[in-house]
């Protein structure tokens, strides 16, 4: 995952995306002297929660642009530029948790990521995470679809956005046991007048890429013209959010 990130307007604009990870925050068993991972950590707002629980807390991310923001709002904190894919960690953790990232992840790559994170966790290792599930913006993402067909584009979606199933066995491949688990809908307000265009040109990075900042604007226009009787209530737009959240232990190996 190699996405460039405005790290500013990400911190400023978007700070539901670490808000709403302190929920997940309560699936982790606290003992004294543990030490946890934040795979993915963006501008290190979770860190900085997980190092308040009584954690030995460090981060983890792909994008020097929020790096440069963690390292600076969190100074006394430990950051490191890395790839969930492919990492490996100075010395095993008790906890690795992550929010709102694994979506990002390639499918192909996801079995590859979860034994990078199995081989960096202790024995009886906590792992904890939430990320986009099955039929996360799904009305934005069908409403992108009809505005790039219009246009004579494909659409093609950038996200893995799996069942509990499926992602249940996919961590039961790598080795770990599945505790916990739960898919929910999760309506999310977004901020300002232009909300919903803001996000999509926060996060739909990849369908972008090769198209001129003209019809991208169209593009986008149109898509919020699509969901407006949906998405837009009470001078407020909304994003359709379905959260897949779990909790796996590694089994203490012989």
């Amino acid at each position: 995952m190699d996405t460039k990130w405005d790290a500013q307007k990400y911190t400023k604009d978007f700070s539901f995306v670490h808000q709403y990870g302190n929920d997940v925050l309560k699936l982790i068993e606290i003992k004294p002297h543990f030490s946890a991972l934040d795979l993915g950590c963006g501008n290190g707002a979770l860190t900085k929660q997980l190092s308040a629980m009584g954690l030995h807390a460090m981060g983890m991310d792909a994008s020097a642009e929020l790096l440069e923001v963690a390292h600076r709002q969190y100074p006394d904190f430990q950051f490191f530029h890395g790839d969930a894919t492919d990492f490996m960690l100075p010395a095993k953790v008790d906890i690795i948790f992550s929010n709102a990232v694994f979506h990002w992840i390639k499918k192909e790559k996801q079995l590859q990521m979860l034994q990078c994170v199995y081989r960096a966790l202790n024995d009886k290792g906590q792992f904890v995470f939430e990320f986009g599930g099955s039929g996360n913006n799904a009305l934005i993402h069908q409403a992108l679809k009809v505005a790039f067909q219009e246009q004579g584009l494909s659409y093609q979606m950038p996200f893995y956005f799996p069942t509990i199933g499926e992602y249940a066995s996919l961590l039961e491949q790598a080795g770990f046991k599945v505790t916990y688990a739960v898919l929910f809908d999760r309506l999310t307000t977004l901020n300002g007048p232009n909300g919903l265009s803001d996000w999509i040109q926060m996060f739909i990075k990849d369908p972008f890429a090769s198209i001129e900042a003209e019809r991208r604007k169209k593009l986008i226009q149109r898509t919020t013209e699509q969901v407006r009787d949906t998405l837009y209530h009470e001078k407020k737009w909304y994003a359709d959010y379905v959260r897949i959240r779990m909790k796996a232990i590694k089994p203490t190996t012989r």
